[in-house]
């Protein structure tokens, strides 16, 4: 399959031409050899097409999906994500006030002003545990803020909260969130406020949901085979399936994505800038990893301690009744000693009786 991979795209380079470059280059084989051998292996299979090419690094898809230098694609992907047709005016700045550690699960953020006035966020995110709905919710309204700030800023005394335009928030899951593999035959999800009653109102903010992962197993049929049937499910399929069957299925199908392809092999030609972008990646990736266990490891000490703070207020229910029946014995204890009491004088007052019948008799 390289060879069929390499009559499409001629610059890919074989394991053994990569090899020599590293091993002639000290740092390159110093930096080579630290790695696991399965990060050996991952990395030579992407640079020579071995099992295809991984699009999903934060160096590859900053390159190849970038507004600045590729507009059209990005309008292109954003008029199929959205359902309606799109063109980008503005590349806007994205939240400097957002944590920095917020970044290292990102793939892809950009931050986009369309031809409406609306404001498009598009993220591809590496695991979706870390962007809970309400993280996707915090992003909207900072999205909506600043649509006020730059609508009022516009209009000045002739602002109208009407002039305000929709805010987008679409975010690709490379690992989806436990959430949504409870639906596992649907990988696009939108949402929207709207009334319980049917009352119109637009509140401006919505939101769609991708996970890869299930796209990805969707497509995937018994045979193992793919079937792209439109546009973006070959978008969908870049993003996430690197294997050499789906990238011909692709490029046969729709020939202009092989410019993309193409790019992205360029880019491996380039062996040491891509050795040091890959092994940033590995860095950030056993990052991340420790930072879910320990959120993981966090996660089930909270669930612990709430199961023991749930026994001991069983506990404290259960000393709670002992405590009633104790009390209630202890009235109990008292209701007899009381009875025994008046037991005693029933029989002192009947001995008094019958002594004094006797004496009565005597006398007799």
């Amino acid at each position: 399959m390289t060879n069929k991979l390499q009559q499409y795209f001629p610059m890919i380079r074989t394991r053994e031409e990569v090899l020599n470059e590293i091993e002639s280059k000290s740092r390159l084989k110093n930096l080579f050899y630290e790695w696991t051998e399965e990060n050996q292996n991952e990395f030579l299979d992407f640079c020579t097409g071995v099992k295809g090419i991984k699009i999903m690094y934060d160096f590859m898809i900053k390159g190849i999906l970038n507004p600045e230098n590729t507009l059209e694609r990005v309008n292109e992907l954003l008029t199929l994500l959205l359902g309606q047709r799109v063109r980008i005016v503005d590349v806007l700045p994205n939240d400097g006030t957002r944590l920095a550690d917020e970044s290292t699960l990102l793939i892809t953020d950009m931050v986009v002003q369309l031809e409406d006035g609306s404001i498009a966020n598009l993220e591809i995110q590496k695991i979706g545990y870390y962007f809970p709905g309400e993280r996707s919710a915090c992003y909207s309204a900072d999205l909506l803020l600043r649509q006020y700030k730059r609508a009022r800023g516009v209009k000045g005394k002739r602002f109208s909260y009407r002039d305000i335009k929709q805010v987008y928030t679409i975010v690709l899951f490379e690992k989806s969130p436990a959430e949504f593999q409870k639906f596992s035959n649907n990988y696009i999800h939108r949402f929207m406020q709207k009334s319980d009653t049917g009352v119109n109102i637009n509140l401006l903010q919505e939101y769609l949901f991708i996970p890869l992962d299930i796209f990805k197993k969707n497509q995937q049929n018994e045979n193992r085979s793919v079937k792209i049937e439109n546009r973006l499910e070959a978008w969908l399929a870049f993003f996430c399936m690197d294997d050499p069957e789906t990238i011909i299925e692709i490029i046969e199908r729709y020939p202009d994505f092989k410019e993309m392809y193409e790019q992205a092999y360029d880019v491996c030609r380039n062996i040491e800038e891509v050795m040091q972008m890959f092994s940033k990646e590995l860095l950030e990736l056993d990052r991340n990893t420790v930072k879910l266990m320990i959120d993981d490891m966090q996660k089930q000490i909270e669930e612990k301690d709430e199961q023991l703070n749930q026994k001991d207020e069983q506990l404290n229910q259960k000393d709670e009744q002992l405590n009633q029946k104790d009390e209630q014995i202890r009235e109990l204890d008292e209701q007899l000693r009381q009875l025994d009491e008046q037991i005693k004088q029933s029989e002192q007052e009947i001995q008094k009786m019958e002594e004094t019948e006797k004496n009565n008799t005597d006398k007799l």
